[in-house]
């Protein structure tokens, strides 16, 4: 097959496609608005899911360097009352089906596996439009343009690809989270450290959450969660570290202080995450030369889930344009019709009541993944 692919977006999902391609000896070029792969942090920790996100490293043939990210004792859940009260203490026997990893050593393995001309840093798309034939040409904010028979868009929720093919917009969702970070939390915080245990914790009361996770290097990773509108967010200025810090945790006022220390004891800045999600069950009709994945095609409420289908549907795009090199069109076609309901169960799973702790577990993880899926491509 000598038909280039064009590949936007250099997250997960189009990194994993790139290698699939290159795997099959079909050629792709990945164009990402970052200027280097350490830009910037790449976000916390996922959980990557044995029935879809693993599948797609095993197509990719990475089994062996993605189990050498695992961070071992990390599946380990803690659910507490705001009080500290503890209701649930999972340990990690080893033996669950969703082992953490870093997102950003995710990528870097992804990254090792290409070529080195695969990617190519500091084109931000500005826009896209059809040029005739199932060809669409891209424009970089720089100037620059690329026409292709073959355009991906693994761009994100605000994807530039996606108006080629739908006029659905991602919507707020009524919830934000702030991010907060604590390091050297065993000897620095060791009483929030004893808290969060582990892997995960999730503390939740009515329209008020935290969900923290132990990563690398003894650091904690919260994300404190605010069911409010955007103009109640608007009015904090997030500009002033200790101004925001202190608004924020008025909020969760009568939580415990070990908790409470995840939004005043932070580290760094706090920094807002409006969430954001396309409809659920959000398609679109063929339009030749041009398909979309992950956020770009179904941005969800954070369900533990994105990462692992943007994966997903990185590899099996991957493999039906491999099953159909003379016919770009059959193989767009056959990853469509799964991709669709896959990704509208994955989304409406979320509101399921079954599994409760399993859904709140996976959702601290959707968390983890959606602050920095959301930003990526605004």
């Amino acid at each position: 097959m000598t038909t280039d692919v064009t590949i936007i977006g250099a997250g997960l999902g189009g990194l994993t496609l790139a290698r699939v391609l290159h795997l099959h000896g079909i050629p792709a070029t990945v164009y990402e608005a970052e200027p280097s792969p350490a830009a910037r942090s790449q976000g916390g920790m996922l959980d990557i899911h044995d029935y879809n996100g693993q599948l797609a490293i095993k197509e990719a043939e990475l089994v062996n360097e993605f189990r050498g990210l695992i961070l071992e004792g990390r599946q380990a859940l803690r659910v507490l009352d705001p009080d500290g009260t503890v209701l649930l203490d999972k340990a990690d026997d080893g033996t669950g089906g969703r082992p953490e990893v870093q997102r950003g050593e995710l990528r870097q393995i992804l990254l090792d596996s290409l070529p080195v001309d695969t990617v190519r840093w500091g084109h931000k798309v500005s826009g896209t439009r059809t040029v005739g034939e199932g060809r669409h040409e891209v424009t970089f904010a720089d100037g620059g343009t690329v026409v292709t028979s073959l355009l991906v868009g693994a761009d994100g929720a605000w994807s530039r690809v996606r108006p080629l093919l739908s006029t659905a917009t991602p919507v707020y969702v009524g919830k934000s989270v702030v991010e907060t970070y604590l390091f050297a939390a065993d000897t620095r915080h060791p009483a929030v450290a004893k808290a969060v245990g582990g892997g995960t914790m999730i503390v939740h009361a009515s329209d008020r959450a935290i969900f923290a996770h132990r990563e690398r290097d003894d650091t904690l990773h919260a994300y404190v969660g605010l069911s409010e509108p955007q103009d109640w967010f608007d009015a904090i200025d997030f500009t002033d570290a200790r101004a925001a810090t202190a608004r924020i945790a008025r909020e969760f006022d009568g939580w415990a202080p070990e908790l409470t220390a995840l939004i005043t004891d932070g580290d760094m800045p706090p920094v807002l995450r409006p969430l954001y999600a396309l409809p659920t069950g959000h398609r679109w009709d063929r339009v030749p030369g041009v398909t979309l994945l992950g956020d770009a095609a179904h941005l969800s409420i954070p369900n533990g889930e994105g990462a692992n289908l943007a994966m997903l549907d990185g590899a099996e795009l991957g493999k039906a344009l491999a099953a159909h090199p003379d016919d770009t069109e059959a193989a767009l076609t056959e990853y469509e019709k799964v991709m669709f309901p896959r990704s509208a169960e994955a989304a409406a799973s979320e509101d399921a009541e079954a599994h409760r702790t399993d859904a709140e577990n996976t959702a601290a993880h959707g968390l983890s993944a959606a602050v920095t899926r959301h930003e990526q491509s605004r």
